[in-house]
């Protein structure tokens, strides 16, 4: 067995890149590593089987906590993984259980200041507060996608990381904010692309004119297939459409606190929650049956009811 960097670590947030991190530490075979979870829907009242609890069932040596103020006792390293609107509320939640220099690890994809806002409240409770920055989808690299770690505590922790399983992390820099600008920056590129890709290509089938407009792309930006990197762009707007568009919101804040009106930024949030409506058209494989399906429901949802 490895020697143990931390003896408990607490994920707060289950859902897809929680889910991804579980998985990861489990991986590296610590002996005598417990891993604990905490998520708001493991508290909701009632015996639903909510996607939260049907995904912690298939871990069976993870420790469900269903308390957030206790969820933190005993942890020497939380880790937060929460949606973008989540991530203050998430950690003030178990601040009052956290012990003294345990290490607070944001991956939540928020703006500058509200990095600085938790770093804040995070040391202020005796924590060590980590600021980091997934540059990266989680999958398919996983625990070796690259991570951005910032703060006064970012270069103590890096080496704990690694040990960890996270390969991929490096430290930015020790003022809280700067790995978050680069994160949120970049997003204004990704996820608007994304939203404009959408927007063309569904309009550019309309039309009939898809094949003409995604050859003139591969002119401007050469790619080996076209049509299958612009499903794929597609598709990460509406399966996880709910979510991308409140990491908008955070990134028109960062747009926003740098002195710059976020319009393109605003208009993404807006394209990406319309996305999220369109889940069942992820069913088709290829671009244009996708779009055609698309296209479909949104004309079925713009007709007015007798």
């Amino acid at each position: 067995m490895k020697k143990l960097p931390f003896k408990s670590v607490l994920l707060l947030g289950f859902g897809e890149v929680g889910q991804v991190l579980a998985e990861g530490i489990l991986a590296c075979s610590y002996a005598g590593l417990t891993v604990s979870v905490y998520d708001c829907q493991l508290a909701e009242v009632g015996g639903t089987m909510t996607p939260i609890r049907q995904a912690l069932s298939r871990y069976p040596t993870i420790r469900p906590v269903m308390c957030a103020n206790v969820a933190a006792q005993g942890c020497e390293l939380v880790i937060s993984a929460v949606t973008a609107g989540q991530a203050l509320a998430a950690a003030e939640s178990i601040l009052p259980g956290l012990e003294p220099d345990t290490y607070y690890v944001d991956l939540n994809s928020v703006s500058p200041v509200t990095k600085q806002r938790l770093s804040e409240r995070v040391n202020t409770a005796g924590g060590r507060f980590v600021e980091a920055s997934i540059m990266s989808p989680i999958e398919p690299k996983r625990l070796q996608a690259p991570i951005l770690l910032g703060g006064s505590y970012a270069e103590a922790f890096l080496p704990l990381g690694q040990a960890l399983g996270f390969s991929g992390m490096s430290f930015c820099h020790a003022d809280i904010g700067q790995a978050a600008a680069t994160k949120m920056c970049r997003s204004v590129m990704i996820k608007g692309m994304e939203a404009l890709i959408t927007e063309s290509l569904l309009s550019a089938r309309h039309y009939g004119v898809e094949d003409a407009v995604l050859e003139s792309l591969n002119n401007l930006f050469p790619m080996p297939d076209w049509p299958t990197h612009a499903r794929y762009m597609i598709s990460r707007s509406v399966e996880h459409g709910v979510r991308r568009a409140e990491e908008m919101r955070e990134v028109a804040q960062t747009v926003q606190e740098a002195g710059i009106n976020p319009h393109m930024s605003n208009a993404s949030v807006e394209r990406q929650e319309w996305a999220a409506h369109f889940k069942e058209c992820l069913q088709y494989t290829d671009l244009n049956p996708m779009l055609d399906a698309m296209l479909q429901q949104n004309k079925n949802q713009e007709q007015p009811h007798e």
